[in-house]
């Protein structure tokens, strides 16, 4: 079997047979794993997270650095509490990945940044409570509702504001963030203005500049760029008499889906150098934003495989996971590669894979080229560890799946599948006054 199909250290082919090879997580068999705990299943490898977590560390070991995990990417408390121990804080942007944050005990929520265009003052209050690192303030709007928040609370709340560096991201539409037509952030000639009126609330701290120019960015330059544009304005801050303690670089660094990346570390190392440069001369503490680089590779989706069928010239593969499950193929044209959990001499062959959802959009490949399966047999779709689980629905009244932690041949159930009465526990029948 081709390496390049493999996540290590996850997820290795094993031979068991003269011509068969096997897909498993750290050692334990994920045809096992499977008929554990039903398909569609969430599969990560601790091993793997924390390869990923090490390989941050490495490339930013000669600054002072956090790792703020990306929540949204997948905010499982199993995951969360992984990475917390591992020494990484959390960058959230709801009031529920707060409360997730919160869970894992204070130490944690005090390395929290909370992100977001649309924060309420339920949100701001709880995380106020919490006594959170920093807020990253999106507008002017924002800036007088968090210090009229925080006097209330007699709490004071340190700021940073996220600028919007007009640097476009060769991404997809959908997950670019840093250009003015986009929702995000403060248009960089308000920012001075912004942070003076900031430093003048009794409640508020002005300690960083933030930034993020999308996500799933496989090119250094535009981190380069809008390193060099964050630069210049913390040293005007500074000049102004402010103290810039703190640079919110965001996240955003991609994966390759279509082939795995050989070398992990490689690329981080790359990302590191876009990253440093530009401050090298700025006494700065960097917060990182890494969320689908750590948990993307660290994760995959079981789903069998439940009819073949021919349209025409068409070949369809039906599997029992569909677009609630994983989204990302419908949402974002994303390829994820599909491999059989168990290999043979078998040839390939070109099809369609996909759900059973009543939308010709729940497809998870099209017109692909993968060795034959038979009904019955295991799919496992390839780097679902980001924005799988976490934007998983009910759509069509479909249970989401459970998920499972390997890590080093412990398994874990860290997520029960849902069952149809969890989703009809909120429902009520009738119109009897409540």
């Amino acid at each position: 079997m081709s390496h390049h199909v493999e996540r290590a250290p996850g997820f290795v082919y094993s031979r068991v047979g003269k011509n068969i090879q096997r897909l498993s997580c750290e050692r334990v068999s994920l045809l096992e794993l499977a008929r554990r705990f039903g398909t569609p299943l969430y599969v990560y490898s601790a091993q793997a997270i924390r390869e990923r977590v090490q390989a941050f560390t490495q490339a930013f070991s000669d600054v002072e650095h956090l790792i703020c995990y990306s929540v949204k990417a997948n905010s499982n408390l199993g995951i969360l509490r992984l990475l917390s121990d591992l020494g990484c804080g959390f960058d959230v942007v709801s009031g529920g990945e707060i409360e997730r944050v919160r869970r894992l005990g204070q130490p944690a929520c005090r390395k929290v940044v909370f992100s977001g265009v649309g924060k309420t003052v339920p949100e701001i209050e709880a995380a106020l409570e919490a006594d959170i690192l920093m807020f990253n303030v999106e507008s002017a709007s924002e800036l007088s509702v968090l210090a009229r928040c925080a006097a209330k609370l007699k709490r004071r709340a340190r700021i940073a504001l996220r600028v919007n560096p007009d640097v476009s991201a060769a991404t997809h539409p959908y997950i670019s963030t840093g250009l003015q037509k986009h929702k995000f952030g403060v248009p960089l000639g308000e920012a001075r203005k912004l942070y003076t009126r900031a430093a003048q609330s009794k409640y508020l701290q002005v300690a960083g500049v933030s930034l993020h120019i999308g996500s799933q960015i496989t090119d250094y330059a535009p981190f380069a760029a809008a390193m060099e544009i964050a630069a210049e304005l913390v040293r005007q801050l500074n000049r102004d008499g402010h103290r810039i303690r703190y640079i919110d670089c965001g996240g955003g660094l991609g994966i390759d889906y279509r082939h795995g990346q050989a070398s992990h570390g490689q690329s981080i190392s790359g990302y590191a150098e876009a990253i440093i440069g530009p401050l090298a001369d700025l006494p700065l503490r960097l917060l990182l934003e890494p969320g689908r680089s750590i948990v993307g590779p660290a994760g995959v989706l079981l789903t069998h495989v439940l009819y073949r069928k021919i349209n025409g010239e068409k070949k369809f593969v039906v599997v029992d996971a569909a677009m609630n499950d994983l989204i990302r193929p419908s949402l974002y044209q994303a390829e994820h590669q599909i491999v059989p959990v168990s290999i043979s001499d078998c040839q390939p062959e070109i099809v369609d894979i996909v759900g059973p959802i009543c939308e010709s959009g729940d497809y998870f490949a099209r017109d692909r080229s993968v060795p034959a399966v038979k009904e019955g047999e295991l799919l496992a779709i390839l780097d679902a560890g980001a924005y799988g689980m976490s934007l998983a629905s009910n759509y069509n009244s479909r249970p989401r799946p459970a998920e499972v932690l390997v890590d080093r041949g412990r398994v874990r159930l860290i997520r029960k599948r849902e069952t149809i009465s969890d989703l009809l526990a909120l429902e009520r029948v009738g119109l009897k006054p409540t």
